[in-house]
């Protein structure tokens, strides 16, 4: 059960919440459990909230590394300052697939960066969300409850109300949000994969993420859609959502994305290529990865809901390339 109240200064946001902790997060750290069930505050603003107090576990102050037995209480009150960046208003291109009272299908563009954060201080979705949608301003982390990848296109859902925010966050930690992806990976996928590999952060890029023994749990399921001479157009179905996992989960297996070349993509090309083909693997300068499609249950109605955004030009292209040069190699 959650309860959410939460008041917006726009001097000082001041936040109030109240949950009681599922039954299944029995024996866990009570920092880890909070990064799954309130996602949407960073894992190093619970850790500071916890140690000063302001986040209390059944009325007592208690350390981040203290283990839960499920059905307690964690209550917040806490003023956070603001982000000036997070309340700027600007234009930045995405599509509105959907517009409800309590949230927002958005068709995001590659290229553009979700929140701001270091080294993206404006010109992210957040900004443009909040010159299109004010009424986010009152909305804990203006609705984020999940994110793409800056160069990721494709749909993703964004919390308008305060019921909508709360269901949302507690259905993404449930894992009861369906997100599936398209994608065009350098290498012959033969048959569908389950990926059940931890991932955390690089020891030596702090921007990247790995296989590592001691990170999080993060399972995809990858299936082969059409097998090219040196390519496949792969559907990946996410059943925990890491950083970049897709991408980390396919380099993995040897199969990086066209044009990731921070997970290993070189540029692949077969023997005696078409000229377009050639054209277009060079060209390409993003993540051939794009969020197809999203399903999930209505935070007011419980009706199951689900939506799907288009495949994008240069993917579409890309195909098309692929497709075309395995055809004249018959």
């Amino acid at each position: 059960m959650f309860i959410l109240i939460d008041i917006t200064d726009v001097c000082m946001p001041k936040h109030h919440i109240e949950s009681v902790i599922p039954e299944n997060f029995a024996g866990e750290r009570l920092d880890k459990v909070l990064a799954v069930l309130w996602g949407t505050f960073s894992r190093a603003q619970l850790t500071r909230w916890i140690r000063d107090g302001s986040l209390l576990l059944d009325g007592h102050k208690v350390k981040p590394n203290t283990k839960v037995d499920g059905s307690e209480k964690i209550v917040l009150q806490a003023e956070v300052a603001p982000d000036a960046d997070w309340h700027v208003p600007q234009e930045v291109p995405f599509t509105v697939l959907c517009e409800d009272a309590d949230f927002l299908v958005i068709d995001k563009p590659a290229g553009v960066v979700v929140h701001p954060g270091a080294g993206n201080k404006d010109a992210t979705l957040v900004n443009g969300l909040i010159k299109h949608f004010p009424r986010l301003l009152g909305i804990p982390r203006l609705g984020i409850v999940h994110r793409l990848d800056k160069d990721t296109s494709g749909v993703m859902v964004v919390a308008a109300s305060h019921l909508g925010h709360t269901r949302l966050t507690s259905a993404i930690g449930k894992r009861l949000v369906e997100r599936v992806y398209l994608g065009v990976c350098e290498g012959r996928v033969e048959r569908s994969h389950r990926i059940d590999r931890p991932i955390g952060r690089d020891y030596r890029d702090r921007t990247k993420q790995r296989i590592r023994e001691d990170g999080r749990q993060a399972i995809t399921h990858i299936s082969p859609l059409n097998v090219y001479r040196t390519h496949t157009l792969i559907k990946a179905k996410l059943e925990t959502g890491r950083t970049h996992q897709v991408r980390v989960h396919l380099s993995s297996l040897k199969y990086p994305l066209v044009g990731d070349k921070r997970y290993g993509a070189n540029s692949r090309l077969p023997s005696f290529p078409s000229n377009d083909l050639v054209d277009v693997v060079r060209d390409f300068r993003r993540q051939a990865l794009h969020a197809r499609q999203l399903g999930f249950r209505h935070p007011k109605t419980d009706e199951y809901v689900t939506f799907e955004s288009p495949i994008p030009t240069d993917i579409s292209r890309l195909i098309a390339a692929l497709t075309l040069d395995a055809k004249l190699a018959q």
